[in-house]
């Protein structure tokens, strides 16, 4: 805890690398990074190849509006969006058609032609709701719910008469398409991206989108410039990074730490999952100083393509039955950068007593913060333990403190180094070291052992069954 390297690696990968969209140079950068800073542990770290996947270089992005009046506006290109080559393409900005039906869209569509198109609706306000419940007038929450509803439902209308929003806007020929996805807080949007988009698709904060917006429906002929830099660099070998500390008498069974290492890249990937990342890595760091010689084999893996469907951990668990049927205990890590506040065995029915064993060997200080949670159905497909559970191979879960994560960083531009909470990844690393310690010094006999019910979210209870969804390894079979 008095030693950690949480916050100078974080700075490097961070700050320095950058986000990790999926095959994207700054993905295959980070990952040369990771092999050779466990190189310098003296830890053997691989990069393994599981499929091939659209790889994208991302340049710099500047929207302005030139008319009626100039102000640069905070935007960002979506990923794997094409850019203007370099280009300056200036158009003029209106409202998707207020079209009821396809054909509707069909007639209106030659309008469109050398134009952004902005296809969002609006926000009736850029304020946090929990701004209008503290300070709002009597009856303000609900006017401000209710229009947001009422323009949600009435531009639904609008989209569906559009049709395929990856195949219009290039029948069109529109110069590109503005949208806005506000997370609920000033400036801070969800940037996501498809290998699918064929026109510049630019997502615009709430405030600058709602000025767009305003300006087009009130016909005072908003104009601006984009100027987006894209490379594509065609279908590429995408890879997971594999590290490993080979077990000296039981080098058969396995404990594996696990996080997915890829990003979106509206920010800089720094919660998700950055810090499960380096909670994983700086828990290796630690057993290699300490720990050098386990009685099991230690694997950490950081998986790639976890954000288009946990595909680098399916993938892994589909090549390597060995590890799977071997895993004797193994942890994974993905919300966020808060302390570890819940632990739970998922179907396994040893794995209770196991862990609370466990949990009382470490300081309070580690622990003083974790609940237990019971026996659960095999995790869904959140994250990437999902993909060992699956296969019945006890991966477990780690929940985090919030930090106000779903609004705040996850997925979004805001995503970046000065959110993280060091005092808490400090404690998340050392946990893990000691959990994965503990697990190796185990005498009980390897167990993958599952209940035949559990309780799910909803207090139902369900039969445990187990069914892996098959990795999916290239952007061509993908339906994102």
């Amino acid at each position: 805890m008095h030693h950690s390297q949480t916050a100078s690696l974080s700075q490097v990968l961070f700050d320095s690398i950058g986000p990790r969209l999926t095959n994207s140079d700054r993905y295959n950068a980070g990952q040369d990074w990771l092999v050779k800073t466990y190189a310098s542990w003296g830890v053997p770290a691989r990069k393994e190849t599981w499929g091939t996947w659209s790889s994208w270089k991302r340049g710099p992005t500047h929207l302005d509006l030139i008319a009626p009046r100039v102000r640069s506006l905070e935007a960002t290109m979506l990923a794997w969006s094409p850019g203007t080559e370099g280009r300056d393409v200036e158009g003029d900005v209106v409202l998707l058609p207020d079209a009821r039906t396809a054909e509707d869209f069909s007639s209106a569509a030659g309008s469109l032609r050398g134009k952004f198109v902005l296809i969002s609706p609006p926000n009736p306000s850029c304020r946090m709701p929990s701004q209008w419940t503290e300070f709002g007038q009597p009856g303000a929450v609900a006017r401000i719910d209710s229009i947001r509803a009422r323009d949600s439902t009435a531009w639904s209308v609008r989209t569906k008469a559009a049709g395929d929003r990856y195949l219009w806007p290039k029948q069109a020929g529109v110069a590109g398409v503005i949208s806005t996805y506000w997370s609920r807080y000033p400036g801070i949007d969800k940037v996501f991206g498809s290998a699918k988009q064929q026109v510049p698709t630019i997502d615009v904060t709430c405030e600058d989108y709602n000025l767009l917006f305003r300006l087009a429906q009130q016909r005072q002929a908003p104009r601006v410039r984009l100027n987006a830099t894209a490379e594509f660099l065609g279908e590429q070998p995408v890879a997971n990074v594999i590290a490993e500390i080979r077990g000296s008498t039981l080098p058969n069974e396995y404990i594996v730490l696990s996080a997915h290492y890829d990003s979106w890249d509206g920010g800089s990937g720094a919660t998700d999952n950055g810090t499960g990342t380096i909670t994983m890595l700086e828990g290796l760091r630690i057993l290699k100083k300490f720990y050098p010689n386990p009685r099991r084999t230690i694997v950490v893996g950081h998986w790639g393509g976890e954000e288009q469907g946990l595909n680098g951990s399916h993938a892994y668990v589909e090549d390597h039955p060995d590890v799977v049927k071997g895993v004797y205990a193994g942890w994974n890590q993905d919300n966020g950068t808060g302390r570890i506040v819940n632990v739970g065995p998922g179907p396994f029915v040893a794995a209770t007593d196991r862990l609370v064993s466990y949990l009382r060997e470490i300081p309070s200080g580690i622990t003083g913060w974790i609940k237990m949670s019971g026996i659960a159905p095999p995790a869904g497909g959140g994250t990437d333990n999902a993909s060992f559970q699956c296969a019945q191979s006890p991966v477990y879960g780690l929940g985090a403190l919030g930090w106000d994560y779903s609004w705040t960083t996850w997925h979004t531009n805001r995503d970046t180094y000065d959110k993280i909470v060091f005092e808490d990844l400090e404690n998340n690393a050392t946990l893990v070291a000691m959990l994965a310690y503990l697990a190796d010094k185990d005498p009980s006999p390897l167990s993958h052992q599952a209940a035949e019910s559990a309780t799910n979210f909803q207090g139902q209870r369900v039969a445990v069954t187990f069914n892996c969804p098959k990795a999916v390894r290239s952007t061509a079979a993908s339906s994102r």
